[in-house]
């Protein structure tokens, strides 16, 4: 009996000095995590958050938004999520979501040390979202249907006789073709740009799912022409498909380019970590590591040097259109409700 009660007693002492060691945990025996919300394709994404936990130790807990509703599907749940935040960050593939983020008192002002190099027309001026690697909207074509020699140039093409029932583009309430749509409107007016769509409709232009369509289907031969994105049209080459590019309306308003946003979610569970990854994202070393990426997205920084082959001009080389992203933002949410979602309606 009392060997029993020495055991018992020795094992007790013994866990309490095992418990006296560990104490409370320490943050570094803590697993860390961050939570990102991305509107960025996952297949891009992806690696940069795996080479993000590598060099950290910090999990990233990744959730990407659906194609087809690219940013407005998790711009909702943000704005749905703000009294009890599960997000730390939100990777957006374009301003304008961060923007809209920004007037819903969702973010939160961070100026990241990272930031350092990165155009300030690409930011937020109060620090709630900040460009880094952008995209921009080209006018994507297939050459077997198309010559160079007559290949668009404006988006005005979309308009032409020759293209009627021969021209596409994603549907505008989503995406990155919703913020084009809405930087038409702040550029050329809203009469002029009803108009504008109004003659699409009249060219029976076809409304596709995803910029990832237009890419399918111009690239197949299925239809002529289409608006998309840089890093569509790059997959298309890449896979030996016989498409072109144009930068539309590089003697006129220019093309819209698209900075990625990182945003900090005010109230996130894990700020501190939150912080940590939108410095990562900013460094020199990750817009180099998505201009190499299937994405071949382009460095904001003059400095970073591209990959051999890249397709792309740099950001600096291109007739961008001027816009001002906030302004887009509020146009965007009030086009998405009014007249955009009565055009998709009625010509879908």
């Amino acid at each position: 009996m009392k060997r029993r009660l020495f055991l018992y007693l020795a094992g007790v002492a013994i866990a309490a000095g095992l418990a006296g060691c560990s104490g409370p945990q320490s943050s570094s025996s803590v697993s860390k995590k961050v939570v990102v919300y991305t509107s960025v394709d996952e297949v891009f994404a992806e690696p940069i958050c795996k080479q993000f936990e590598q060099e950290t130790g910090i999990k990233v807990e990744l959730v990407p938004d659906t194609e087809e509703t690219k940013s407005t599907g998790l711009l909702n749940r943000l704005i749905a999520e703000m009294e009890r935040p599960r997000a730390d960050v939100f990777w957006s593939g374009d301003p304008a979501r961060a923007a809209i983020l920004k007037s819903k008192g969702v973010s939160a002002a961070y100026k990241s040390p990272a930031a350092d190099g990165l155009p300030s027309r690409f930011a937020d001026a109060e620090s709630h979202w900040i460009g880094f690697s952008a995209r921009a909207r080209v006018i994507i074509y297939n050459k077997d249907l198309v010559p160079d020699d007559k290949k668009p140039t404006s988006i005005h093409d979309f308009a032409d006789p020759r293209y009627k029932g021969q021209a596409c583009l994603a549907n505008p309430l989503f995406g990155t073709t919703s913020m084009h749509a809405a930087a038409l409107f702040q550029t050329l007016g809203d009469d002029e740009a009803e108009d504008f769509f109004q003659s699409l409709a009249d060219n029976e232009v076809r409304i596709l799912s995803s910029n990832g369509e237009v890419r399918r289907r111009v690239a197949n031969g299925e239809i002529a022409i289409g608006l998309t994105d840089t890093d569509d049209v790059n997959v298309a080459i890449q896979d030996g498909k016989p498409v072109g590019f144009v930068y539309p309306d590089a003697d006129g308003m220019g093309t819209l380019v698209m900075p990625n946003a990182a945003v900090l979610i005010t109230g996130g569970p894990n700020s501190e970590e939150g912080r940590e990854f939108i410095d990562y994202l900013l460094r020199s070393e990750t817009e180099a590591a998505l201009a190499r990426s299937e994405a071949a997205q382009m460095p904001l920084r003059s400095d970073v040097e591209l990959p051999d082959g890249f397709p792309f001009k740099p950001v600096t080389q291109l007739k961008a259109m001027s816009v001002d992203y906030g302004t887009l933002a509020d146009n965007l949410e009030e086009l998405s409700g009014g007249f955009l979602k009565q055009w998709v309606d009625k010509n879908q």
